[in-house]
This record gives C-alpha cells, sequence and structure tokens, in this order.
C-alpha cells in the first residue's frame, strides 16, 4: 500500500475532494515521530535520571512538597518541587506543569496547580524551565534568558530539543515514583509551554493526557508560529518541523494515537492569534487529523473562555472536570468538582501578597482567572528552592543557561565549524 503524506492529504482536502479515512500505518507514525526527535536534536536515548533529593516541607495540611533535582541533556540538572497528598491510597494520577515565557516552578500558577491537584488526589511536577530560577545564572525568575539570539544554525532546534527532553524526563522521573499510576500521566502547557508540550505529547507515547493553554493553534506556513517573536524557542524549531509536511495535523495525529488532548484558551488571546484560530479553524484540522489516522477516537477536543485572553486555563473548572475523566483524581468527584468554590487571582494575589508578572496581571488575563478551589496559600522563594545556595554555586554549571550555551555550541562547532566560528 502506498503511503500517503500529510502533505498530499491537506491538498486533496483543501481542494473539497472528500477522502475516506484509513487508518495510517504504524510505520509512518513511527517515522514522523523520528523525524521530529532528529529535527529538534532531543537527546536519544534518554539521559540516566540521577534523582538528588533535598528534603520536603508542608505547603498545607494534609500535602507533601519535595524538592528534587533529576539528569536532563550534558549531565545538567533541572530543578524541581513535586507535589502530593501526605496519606495516599494507592498509586496516583500524576501531572507535570509546562511553564510559559518567564515562567518557572515560582511563578503562582506552578504552585496553585501543584496544591490545587494534590489535593485531587495527584502527583505534581513543577520545575524551571532553561534559564530561569535555579537554571537562571543569576538565580532569577521572568528574564527570558532563552530568548537572546543566537545567530547560529541549528541552535534553536537545539534549544526546542532541550525544552522537550526536560518533559520527557520529568515523565521518566514520574514513572519512577512507587506511587504513581504510569497510565495515567499528564502533561500541562502553558504559552510558550503549549508549543513544548504539543511537541512533546507528539513524540511520548508513555503521555496519556495533554493540556494545553495559551496556545495548541498550530498553523501552517507564514501563520503565527512561523511568524512568532519568540526565534529561539518557537518559529525556527517550528519552521523546522516542515519535513513533516502538515504540520499542525501531524503533530495532532501523533498525539492521538497517544491518548487524548485538551486545548482551553481565551476568545480574545490575541496573543497567540486564537480569535483567528476559533473552532472553525480547529474543525477543519480535525478533518485532517481524521484523514492521516483514520478514526475521531482521542481526536483532541477544544473549550474557549469567552472574551478571555492569554492564561493558564488548567486551573479552572472546566479543566479540571476534563482531567477527572482522564485521570481519575481520586481525592474528587465530578459533583464536587462542580460544587467547589472558585479563587479570583488578581485578588487572591493581592491580598497574599503574591509576586505576578506585570504584563500578564490585567484581568483579562491572568488576574482574571477564576481559579479552582480556596485557601492555596502563597510559596516563598525559599520555599520553592530545590537545591541549597552552597551546593547550587558549587556546581552551577550543571544548571545555568550559560554552561548549555557553551555545550551546544561545541556541539555545533565540531559539526559546523565555520558556521560558529564567524557567531
Amino acid at each position: 500500500m502506498r503511503l500517503r503524506s500529510a502533505a498530499v492529504i491537506a491538498v486533496l482536502m483543501g481542494a473539497g475532494i472528500q477522502m475516506r479515512a484509513q487508518k495510517m500505518p504504524d510505520e509512518q507514525l513511527a517515522k514522523w515521530r523520528s523525524e521530529i526527535i532528529r529535527a529538534l536534536y532531543v537527546a536519544q536515548p534518554l539521559p540516566e535520571l540521577k534523582v538528588e533529593r533535598f528534603g520536603t516541607f508542608s505547603p498545607e495540611p494534609g500535602l507533601v512538597a519535595e524538592k528534587v533535582t533529576y539528569a536532563t541533556e550534558f549531565g545538567m540538572r533541572v530543578p524541581a518541587v513535586v507535589y502530593r497528598p501526605e496519606h495516599p491510597t494507592g498509586r496516583m494520577p500524576a501531572m507535570v506543569v509546562v511553564n510559559g515565557h518567564g515562567g518557572d516552578k515560582y511563578s503562582w500558577y506552578s504552585f496553585y496547580t501543584g496544591i490545587l491537584y494534590a489535593r485531587a488526589g495527584a502527583v505534581v511536577v513543577t520545575y524551571d524551565p532553561i534559564g530561569e530560577g535555579e537554571r537562571n545564572d543569576d538565580h532569577k525568575s521572568g528574564t527570558r534568558e532563552h530568548d537572546r539570539l543566537v545567530d547560529v544554525p541549528e541552535y534553536p532546534q537545539h534549544l526546542s530539543g532541550l525544552m522537550v527532553t526536560d518533559v520527557m524526563q520529568a515523565v521518566s522521573y514520574l514513572r519512577q515514583r512507587p506511587d504513581v499510576d504510569t497510565a495515567s500521566i499528564a502533561i500541562m502547557g502553558y504559552s510558550m509551554g503549549s508549543f513544548v508540550a504539543a511537541i512533546t505529547g507528539a513524540v511520548d507515547t508513555r503521555i496519556h493526557a495533554v493540556v494545553l493553554s495559551g496556545g495548541g493553534d498550530l498553523d501552517g506556513p507564514g501563520g503565527y508560529w512561523d511568524r512568532s517573536s519568540k526565534l529561539m524557542c518557537q518559529a525556527d524549531p517550528w519552521k523546522a518541523l516542515t519535513v513533516l509536511g502538515d504540520r499542525p495535523a501531524v503533530v495532532y495525529a501523533l498525539n492521538q494515537q497517544r491518548g487524548p488532548t485538551y486545548l482551553i484558551n481565551g476568545s480574545a488571546d490575541t496573543l497567540v492569534d486564537i480569535p483567528n484560530h476559533l473552532e472553525p479553524y480547529f474543525a477543519e484540522l480535525r478533518k485532517r487529523v481524521e484523514a492521516i489516522t483514520g478514526t475521531q477516537k482521542n481526536i483532541f477536543e477544544t473549550y474557549f473562555v469567552p472574551n478571555a485572553s492569554h492564561r493558564p486555563n488548567w486551573v479552572t473548572r472546566p479543566a479540571a472536570l476534563w482531567l477527572k475523566d482522564q485521570l481519575g483524581l481520586p481525592n474528587w468527584t465530578q459533583q464536587q468538582i462542580q460544587q467547589m468554590p472558585e479563587t479570583h487571582i488578581s485578588e487572591w494575589a493581592k491580598q497574599n501578597d503574591v509576586t505576578m508578572d506585570m504584563g500578564y496581571i490585567q484581568e483579562d488575563r491572568e488576574g482574571g482567572v477564576m481559579a479552582l478551589g480556596k485557601g492555596v496559600p502563597n510559596m516563598t522563594r525559599e520555599q520553592l528552592t530545590a537545591v541549597p545556595m552552597p551546593q547550587w554555586q558549587a556546581d552551577k554549571d550543571k544548571y545555568v543557561y550559560s554552561a548549555w550555551v557553551r555545550q551546544t555550541l561545541d556541539v555545533l562547532k565540531r559539526s559546523a565549524p565555520q558556521a560558529v566560528k564567524s557567531n
């Protein structure tokens, strides 16, 4: 049987030609996964985890937060805070928070998510993306250090591949925990994290569910994601995946083979062009995905928050109800979720002296989120720092962005010395 490429499928559908959906052979799906991994230089095989533990604290009665690090590319390490119930009754579902630009485990939505879903009976990993928090050269947050232009061919793809590797390592970490149900692991990506999570979900079949917020509206040539001002981690890596043909359809077809996906966006989110990617856009994209996979099972679902802009919407009631369906959330019933009170995030932040990014505190953005639950406490920076400062200082090059840059440029110099030398 001749394989139909995603590009051919898109042309036929664009011309109005009706096609009977036929399942794409597994070999082609595996080939696409391999092409993504190669194009973005995702670490293969994944590094040995070598988990290190630095103690625990209790963010509120009944919950435990663990401070850990685990390995990623080049033997470097990812600092994380992991939230869980103090007294679980069995193996628990688990989640990984994948931050947006400037976000890290110190961000309000990271620890709010950790506490909220640990209350629900889940294990939640929050970690520092490269260039932020304990992976920042100055131990600072909100720096967007990785966005600095490094004008070397293939560098952005390596950066994106590191971000995907970091998420896959978080999944590996969860899978080695004896208290985690390895069949019930979700990743949740916001903004830049939605891009990273969508790609990770396409290549990592160990993940059961994916939630994308403030993004996920992946589009074609010349679209938002090709034109993104974030060249290092979004535009150039997305262009590198043109090898797939119809990139959005292939990425979501691969996610569909892995399991369920939920896109929950503000209908007025101009930051990632959602007003031009509302339900008609996704309905047409679903047809292209079904033409590849031959089925509607596990095809991505969409939800739009009316008149809202850029937000991490997985802390809201609709997302919690969806996650209950997909993961179980043993401490909550659907009825309990429906009846839970909500927290207005801007008011909560003011009352509890919670630091928020000034670019996102507005009511149409993160400030206006009506998050599920009440009484989530603020967390101090000291509480959320995983590695004791003396050890971090001694081992700084295992964590920080500048050390990763040096090692990546060394790799690129060996493969294309003139391209690196001239920059």
